[in-house]
């Protein structure tokens, strides 16, 4: 099985207080929540593709938690990950860690990067059923007004007429949070999405 998740940023406490508030008493809670989160779902031989800001710490502290985590461990590099370009930096804990990547789910394209990618590879592709067969994985915005705009921009673009059809558009924001910090399926993302759509677009979870 392979899951997906962003932005969990260990060691950062102060996204318990500002940004996120993610309400955690301190740094150590919030870590030890985020480990049992991931390990009550992943396991040893499962992939977990992680969609940048794994951590601010620096390798040392990091692989405490990264030892801890279940499951292969594939990174797209986000603007924290410092800790990859320390000296004692161990990489074979990962599967590959990249700064962009391209691969298959179950039949469908996932686009991988950090940043959210507006106008991405395969995105105008759809099954013969006209459901789409690409969808762009990404992190970095969190729940902030940042996250408001791609929505903005996603319903502008599906709502946006070229030749016989409109043009599809299908962002995931994979922030932990979203999924109480537990790595999610590519189903699973789609889903909390397209109902946080039609909540936005219809007031509704079940479309106009």
């Amino acid at each position: 099985m392979r899951y997906y998740i962003s932005d969990l940023h260990f060691y950062h406490d102060t996204l318990n207080h500002r940004m996120d508030c993610r309400g955690f008493r301190d740094e150590q809670d919030m870590n030890e929540y985020m480990i049992s989160q991931w390990n009550h779902r992943v396991r040893k031989n499962d992939d977990v593709v992680v969609l940048g800001d794994l951590s601010m710490e620096k390798w040392e502290r990091t692989k405490l938690v990264v030892e801890q985590l279940k499951g292969r461990i594939y990174l797209l590099q986000g603007n924290h990950d410092r800790f990859v370009k320390d000296k004692d930096f161990d990489a074979s804990r990962f599967g590959w860690i990249r700064s962009y990547a391209e691969m298959h789910d179950n039949g469908r394209k996932v686009i991988l990067c950090h940043y959210p990618v507006f106008c991405y590879n395969g995105q105008n592709r759809l099954s013969k059923h006209g459901n789409p067969k690409t969808f762009m994985l990404h992190g970095h915005v969190h729940d902030t007004q940042d996250q408001r705009l791609l929505e903005q921009f996603t319903r502008i673009t599906r709502n946006t007429v070229r030749g016989e059809g409109t043009i599809p558009c299908n962002l995931l924001n994979c922030f932990c949070m979203y999924s109480d910090y537990v790595p999610w399926g590519l189903d699973e993302w789609i889903a909390y999405h397209e109902k946080k759509y039609d909540e936005r677009m219809y007031g509704t979870t079940g479309g106009a």
